[in-house]
């Protein structure tokens, strides 16, 4: 008679990118980051809320092509405390935040063909951008162990033309030709406000999809 297998076995689910997966003991200062899209896509992609899986946002109709490896930080929310902290700083306009876990932006030399991947990235600042009367920061990073981009340690050190492409393509991103700017970057910031916000986000997980009231 065939004998089954005595192992207790589990059943092996993934990870939900958001929830499943730890920022990091060393967050702020080293941060796990869930990478969506990188340059050479030419279609944005999104994490499924519901079940953890890339979806497609949008095709980048216009010549909009991300400049660094784009995606989210697990376990942030950018809800009021983001959005009160943001306003603290002198961004106007604000009225919440827009309900996403934390964008960052990882600047690497090496090219990472496919986006649906983990990284560790060391936060140096990033810009305070108001989106419609949303909070949506987004946090610049650099990739851990980097040998060209490694080196820098806050944004007021990176050259100035990576910077401004940065604020370009989130300044472009979701316009249309003739339509109204719907985004606007209230500041830049180095990387002791980019950890401020980081911890302003992880207590917003904590308060609101964590253990909500």
């Amino acid at each position: 008679m065939f004998e089954t297998n005595r192992i207790q076995s589990k059943p092996i689910y993934k990870a939900h990118p958001w929830h499943g997966i730890s920022i990091g003991d060393q967050a702020p200062e080293i941060v796990n980051t869930f990478i969506e899209i990188v340059p050479s896509d030419t279609i944005k992609y999104e994490i499924d809320k519901e079940t953890g899986y890339l979806s497609i946002d949008r095709p980048q109709k216009y010549s909009n092509i991300v400049p660094s490896l784009y995606g989210f930080i697990p376990r942030t929310y950018c809800g009021d405390r983001v959005a009160e902290f943001a306003k603290s700083k002198g961004a106007e306009g604000v009225k919440c935040g827009d309900s996403d876990p934390l964008d960052i932006c990882v600047l690497s030399s090496h090219h990472i063909p496919h986006g649906d991947i983990l990284l560790q990235a060391r936060p140096i600042g990033g810009l305070c951008l108001v989106d419609k009367g949303e909070a949506d920061d987004k946090i610049i990073a650099v990739l851990v162990g980097d040998h060209i981009y490694g080196k820098f340690q806050d944004l007021s050190e990176m050259p100035t033309d990576v910077v401004e492409r940065l604020k370009h393509y989130f300044l472009t991103y979701k316009n249309l030709p003739d339509e109204p700017k719907q985004c606007v970057i209230s500041h830049d910031y180095g990387v002791e406000e980019a950890k401020e916000v980081i911890k302003m986000a992880m207590k917003d997980y904590r308060d609101t999809i964590f253990s909500p009231i």
